[in-house]
């Protein structure tokens, strides 16, 4: 037990620490309207097994991250067992085997519990020195097991003792069951009480709390009734949990509050869509009952009317102006803190309390398909500051707004007639795809929009009702929706793949940007903020001198940028997106090391700096964030200071912006900022992730590119279809995006009937490798023996890649006419 705790005690003091900045637990905030609580208190928090939706439940870690990242006033949950020597343990199931490491050596007995046959290795089996060398692992398979056979099982006593917790719940789940081992579970709870302060006792079973109300009738613990399923029946009394529901006035009589699960409160349908509120908690409250409710956790199932928020959902029960719950259990304590001491009464009219910009991402497309009239139109209401398009070309030259060039992403395209335009065009993607190019704008608006769903591999859908909601709209409706909609500061036009549609496709899409911004009336001073994007370089370079601000995407991570750089930069932006990673490093899911320095570099500079990709699917997130997009959000926007984010869900990022915890002067730790690499004190060192090799630095040849030639003057290609030549391997650099931006201008090239030499081919005596077909013409392909730089794999439209990290551009190539 010693050496556990120390393990504990480390990790928290280095926890504390590290968010020690940000002051000591705040005591509650008193809000400026009445809680509509029984008492008119502010609802309390009930750390279900401590901190159990990261650590193991009710391991020492998870009880200790709760007490430093809750409310001051958490109260520790304890599900009881007996041993078989009647010894108390607190872990949350009568068996041990799926959250612990018990040796399948052990002995495994089948019961009945409730009349269902059960097998495994029952508490009751063993003894607690039996039990000594079995430690606690992460029961829900989807958590991270890195915490895992660390923490030995643990006595109620020693829970208590080792955390003085400001209250202590004792859930006693199955008295009935241990009665029928003769093992007292009411002569526990009452000799326990004589060196445990409890604060709450619940118990589904109407006798087993009948058994001991009496006894602590003059005591301050109270009694709570727990519901379960509402179709259950309650093994005493023989009624279901839904008819004793009716009968809340034979509750108190030896009761003084409830368990719900959430559903009781809030209802949902078969499509996982909120019902109407039921009356429980203000009956309960009329019988002079506390309420609190169950079954919160922000990886559980929620209804799609959070989108995926978990405060949105804490927010339901706690402030919607008609009944507020006493409590909540929650496997995350950190996010019903947040909700009850930083966003609770905040009111439609809360001033903003952070400085950066809210982005949308096609919108709000963590709700509705997008880039679509309704994806935006919920952006604006959800308060997005900028609202952005990514532009793509059609057919017949109308630039318009879709997530991407490939129109299968984000269409029901793939099933419909024009399924058959299918093709492979390596310089755009390897899959293939049905490009918005090959339809004119009249046949694109007759598509179905389809909803993006990022993470169907963990089984998380959006908002499925409206999967296919909305209309594609063109840039100059965007534009003209973005110009009334008053509470929106600005548009992002993102431009992606400008140089093969000019080249390849005789598509100006720079032009046609630039046409429609003007005839939007967004060239002149007092119209709403412009933003262009773009990875390109040379495009931006074309909206230079027109009052707009320019975004460099670096489009891919990156672990440091060199000064020389960023002035580079300067000279074609006057901001940078990057990914999240670049800021904050990971591995394995967790943060690891200290925060980049590439935020602050740039920031030095003058530049602002905006980062994506912000969703609020728990997956999403790396898991020092606790499975909370608030907390990662305050990572980036307190903590590291970004100007901006760009998230598929404004709302979320609107409503952190005007949380009250970012006006404290000293703001408790749970609204602190979260130290990266934290987590790893309290792992299990054999369980580390793998290490990962570090991120490129973004250099001056990576943001060179050559300049965009006017559609006008190239002569389109015929359209591709799967390259007679397979495509290079995939560069090395995880900047993509620069292999792609070198090729071009080897494209140009090409097309003008010469090869590409490198520099040091004639001086080592290296030979031609290969030729291959461009269009009607044969080139050669040389590897340069230094750099290994392939001009191999080329298509028949004549782009090329590199391999590993050679950059065309600093080779200095000769270039050297070939025979046709």
């Amino acid at each position: 037990m010693h050496r556990i705790r120390t393990v504990s005690v480390l990790f928290l003091l280095r926890l504390v620490a590290l968010v020690s900045v940000q002051g000591a637990v705040a005591a509650p905030v008193a809000a400026k309207s009445k809680w509509q609580t029984l008492d008119g208190s502010a609802p309390l928090v009930v750390a279900r097994g401590g901190f159990s939706g990261l650590f193991p439940d009710s391991s020492a870690n998870a009880y200790g991250a709760a007490l430093l990242l809750s409310v001051s006033n958490v109260i520790l949950w304890c599900d009881v067992q007996l041993t078989q020597d009647a010894a108390g343990i607190c872990f949350p199931y009568l068996t041990l085997n799926n959250s612990t490491n018990m040796p399948p050596s052990y002995k495994k007995s089948t019961y009945s519990v409730n009349g269902v046959p059960i097998s495994g290795h029952f508490t009751i089996n063993f003894t607690l020195k039996d039990l000594a060398n079995v430690n606690l692992t992460q029961g829900i398979f989807s958590r991270s097991s890195a915490f895992d056979d660390i923490s030995p099982l643990s006595t109620v006593e020693s829970v208590f003792s080792q955390n003085s917790p400001p209250g202590f719940w004792l859930n006693i789940q199955h008295d009935a069951f241990f009665s029928s081992h003769n093992l007292s579970m009411r002569t526990f709870v009452l000799g326990v009480s004589k060196t445990v302060i409890i604060s709450y006792i619940s118990s589904p079973e109407v006798q087993f709390l009948q058994g001991i109300a009496k006894a602590f009738a003059a005591t301050k613990t109270k009694i709570i009734f727990r519901f379960l399923d509402q179709s259950l029946l309650e093994p005493s009394t023989n009624q279901t949990y839904g008819s004793l529901l009716q009968n809340l006035t034979f509750i108190k009589t030896f009761a003084s509050g409830i368990l719900v699960p959430k559903t009781y409160i809030w209802p949902v349908d078969s499509g996982n869509y909120l019902q109407p509120h039921t009356s429980v908690v203000t009956d309960a409250h009329t019988a002079g009952l506390q309420v609190f409710g169950a079954d919160f956790a922000n990886d559980n199932v929620f209804a799609y009317n959070y989108s995926y928020n978990p405060v949105a959902e804490y927010l339901s029960v706690i402030d919607n102006g008609e009944f507020c719950v006493d409590g909540v259990l929650s496997d995350f304590p950190i996010t019903p803190s947040e909700a009850i001491e930083c966003y609770a009464h905040l009111g439609a009219n809360a001033s903003v309390q952070a400085n950066a910009l809210v982005i949308s991402h096609n919108g709000a497309s963590g709700d509705y398909p997008g880039c679509t009239d309704i994806a935006y139109a919920q952006a604006i209401a959800d308060g997005a500051d900028v609202i952005d398009c990514n532009v793509q070309m059609s057919k017949d030259g109308v630039p318009f707004c879709l997530s991407s060039i490939d129109l299968i992403a984000s269409t029901t395209i793939a099933q419909s007639t024009f399924s058959t335009l299918a093709t492979t065009i390596s310089q755009l993607q390897s899959n293939p795809g049905i490009f918005s190019f090959s339809l004119t704008w009249s046949e694109i608006q007759g598509l179905t929009p389809a909803i993006s769903n990022p993470f169907t591999s963990f089984y998380l859908y959006r908002n499925p009702l409206f999967k296919n909601a909305g209309k594609l709209v063109s840039l100059s409706e965007f534009l003209a929706l973005a110009q009334n909609a008053t509470t929106v500061s600005g548009v992002l036009v993102n431009i992606e793949n400008a140089f093969y549609l000019a080249e390849v496709q005789g598509l100006g899409i720079t032009d046609a940007v630039l046409n429609a911004l003007q005839k939007a009336g967004y060239s002149n001073k007092t119209a709403k903020k412009v933003l262009i994007q773009s990875y390109d370089s040379s495009v931006l370079e074309k909206f230079k001198g027109k009052n707009y601000e320019l975004v460099y995407n670096v489009n891919g991570t990156i672990s440091d940028i060199l000064n020389s750089t960023v002035v580079d930069i300067k000279t074609f932006a006057n901001s940078v997106l990057v990914r999240k990673d670049s800021v904050v490093p990971e591995v394995g899911q967790f943060t690891s090391g200290a925060l980049n320095n590439v935020v602050p570099i740039l920031q030095s500079f003058g530049l602002k700096v905006y980062v994506q990709l912000f969703q609020n699917e728990f997956v999403s997130q790396d898991w020092d964030f606790f499975s909370d997009p608030t907390v990662e959000l305050n990572e980036f926007v307190y903590a590291s200071g970004v100007n901006g984010v760009v998230t598929d869900f404004p709302q979320t990022a609107t409503l952190y912006k005007k949380n009250r915890c970012l006006t404290m002067s000293s703001p408790p730790t749970f609204a602190g900022a979260v130290s990266p690499g934290g987590l790893f004190g309290a792992m299990n060192p054999a369980l580390y992730p793998p290490a990962k090799a570090p991120s490129p630095v973004l250099t001056i040849s990576d943001v060179s590119e050559p300049a965009l030639s006017p559609a006008s003057d190239i002569v389109p290609a015929p359209e591709p279809s799967t390259p007679s030549v397979p495509a290079a391997p995939a560069p090395k650099s995880q900047n993509s995006a620069r292999s792609l931006a070198d090729s071009r201008s080897i494209f140009s090239l090409l097309t003008m009937g010469y090869g590409v030499l490198g520099k040091d081919a004639k001086n080592v005596g290296d030979e031609w490798d290969e030729s291959v077909l461009v269009g009607k013409a044969t080139f050669l392909v040389f590897f340069d023996h230094t750099d290994r730089c392939v001009l191999s794999g080329l298509p028949t439209t004549g782009m090329c890649h590199r391999r590993d990290t050679c950059n065309i551009h600093t080779t200095v190539p000769t270039l050297l006419p070939i025979e046709k």
